[in-house]
């Protein structure tokens, strides 16, 4: 009894305490418990602050006549006429129609791969087996484009393998220089992309896949459904939230068109078809030193990036009710 009465006299004050002391002692409070975990915290929040967004002073260069000579401040304003250069300048039909048809096809190819893959790896009863095809599919992931640039670009030359392996089973009579050829250039890269992550990003959806309750295979496998069927009905509902997120993720990013890849794999001879935003940024702004203009074309990319995320956002929302924000 007496155990049961200290027992209700400490929760009764513990009570009365939360009544008594106010929210802000409260939060100080709860802060004070928490402080290891908010020193971790604090760390990325400053991280964020110094490399995010105090470097996003520099997007007034845009609006700016900037040179390396003259500090930001120093420089000229001229409003919005870096801007309009850009929407007349001639190589904007052929920067944004590469940029677009890279990332789109990209998108509605590359998007679904990694998801059937890990659908099929998922349904592997041989845990050996099924770790060694993991391994082997994520593992150029690790690699940089800079080596996979140069293995494709001996696969593809002249006497690459690519070449003598179709005129061994003669398809082609003469050897093909594919990187040469600007209307092998997108195919090349969608296809050396979706080779590099499709390990690594199916990677995401088996472990949310993990998640799904066992309980209901077995109940459908009594009711008598195949292995097909459990994929459809409820392995794909059970990774559906995941999946809508990583496409709000990939839709914002439709303007960025791997810029490692593709400076790898470009050259004078295809560059009507590899001469993408972000290369044509860091050919004006780098290398011809218009940094005004070339900040002025990123600022642009990154206002559409976010229309296309909150589109996305809105419209994931509305379709199975799961969003970013």
């Amino acid at each position: 009894m007496d155990t049961d009465l200290k027992r209700e006299s400490k929760a009764t004050r513990k009570t009365k305490d939360k009544i008594t002391t106010s929210p802000t002692k409260r939060w100080f409070r709860r802060l004070y418990t928490q402080r290891h975990l908010q020193v971790m915290a604090l760390l990325g929040v400053v991280w964020m602050l110094i490399f995010n967004y105090i470097p996003m002073y520099g997007i007034i260069i845009a609006f700016k006549e900037f040179n390396i000579v003259e500090s930001i401040a120093d420089a000229p304003w001229v409003g919005w006429e870096h801007f309009k250069a850009f929407m007349d300048d001639e190589n904007l039909p052929d920067v944004i129609r590469n940029t677009l048809g890279i990332s789109l096809i990209k998108l509605f190819i590359g998007f679904p791969l990694p998801i059937i893959f890990a659908l099929f790896l998922n349904e592997l009863r041989s845990v050996r087996f099924k770790k060694a095809v993991q391994t082997i599919s994520y593992l150029p992931h690790f690699l940089s484009w800079v080596i996979l640039g140069g293995i494709l670009t001996t696969w593809l030359a002249d006497v690459g393998i690519i070449n003598n392996v179709l005129m061994a089973l003669h398809l082609i009579k003469e050897p093909i220089s594919y990187l040469a050829e600007p209307q092998y250039f997108w195919t090349i890269v969608i296809t050396s992309d979706i080779w590099k992550e499709l390990g690594w990003s199916a990677i995401i959806y088996l472990a949310a896949m993990a998640g799904v309750s066992p309980e209901m295979y077995e109940a459908a496998t009594i009711d008598g459904a195949g292995r097909f069927q459990k994929m459809w009905y409820i392995t794909l509902p059970g990774i559906q939230a995941t999946i809508a997120i990583l496409f709000i993720l990939a839709v914002s990013g439709v303007l960025n068109s791997n810029f490692d890849q593709i400076l790898v794999l470009r050259n004078s001879l295809n560059e009507s078809a590899s001469n993408v935003i972000d290369i044509y940024v860091y050919q004006t702004g780098l290398l011809s030193g218009r940094f005004s203009y070339s900040t002025a074309i990123g600022l642009i990319k990154s206002i559409i990036a976010l229309i296309l995320l909150v589109i996305a956002n809105q419209v994931t929302k509305k379709l199975n009710n799961t969003s970013l924000f």
